[in-house]
C-alpha cells in the first residue's frame, strides 16, 4: 500500500500552518488584476488542491476577504501572508506558503490580459545574490528574522515578536 503524499506550509509569522494530505492539482500563475492586488506582486502563484485531498489547518486558520461575489481569499491576520483562493469550483493554496515551494512548478498562466508588460523581461535584468551587495552587508548582518521556519514546530510564540515593535518610518 502506498503512502498518501502530504505537504505542509504556513504564513510568514507561523500563526497559520496547514497540511495537505493527498495530491496537489494544477500549479499556475495568475496575472489577473485581482491576484496582483491580493499578492501585492506581479502575479499570484497558486496550486489547486484536488477534491480527494484533505487540507487541515494545524495552527490557527486564515482570515478571509470576499474579493468578489464568487471568490474568497484567505490570509494570515497577523502578518498578512496570502494563503488561499476559494471559489465554488476550486480551492487553491499560495505556492510560496508551502514549506517546499520549489517542488511545485507552475504549468500554466492565466489572466494574460492583465499581465504586467515587463514580467517577461525580468530574466534579462542583472542579478546578484544577497551577499554580493557590499552596501547592505552591515544591514543584513544586523537582521534577526522573525520568520517562522519552513517546517512545523510544536510552539509558536504568537506575540513574542510583535510586542511594541516600532514600525520603520519612511
Amino acid at each position: 500500500m502506498s503512502e498518501i503524499p502530504h505537504h505542509t506550509g504556513g504564513c510568514q509569522c507561523g500563526a497559520v500552518r496547514f497540511r495537505v494530505d493527498g495530491p496537489l492539482g494544477t500549479a499556475s500563475i495568475c496575472h489577473c488584476r485581482m491576484c496582483q492586488k491580493a499578492f501585492g506582486g506581479f502575479y499570484g502563484p497558486l496550486v489547486n488542491i484536488e477534491r480527494d485531498a484533505a487540507v487541515t489547518w494545524t495552527r490557527g486558520e486564515p482570515a478571509r476577504y470576499q474579493s468578489s461575489n464568487l471568490v474568497t481569499r484567505g490570509f494570515c491576520a497577523v502578518c498578512g501572508t496570502p494563503l488561499t483562493y476559494e471559489s465554488p469550483e476550486e480551492f487553491a493554496l499560495a505556492i510560496g506558503a508551502f514549506d517546499h515551494p520549489e517542488r511545485i512548478e507552475p504549468v500554466i498562466q492565466y489572466g494574460l490580459e492583465s499581465k504586467v508588460p515587463y514580467v517577461d523581461r525580468l530574466p534579462d535584468l542583472p542579478t546578484r545574490t544577497t551577499d554580493m551587495d557590499s552596501e547592505t552587508t552591515a544591514f543584513l548582518k544586523s537582521i534577526h528574522s522573525h520568520q517562522h521556519p519552513d517546517h512545523d514546530t510544536e510552539d509558536w510564540p504568537a506575540d513574542a515578536h510583535n510586542e511594541d515593535q516600532e514600525r520603520p518610518k519612511r
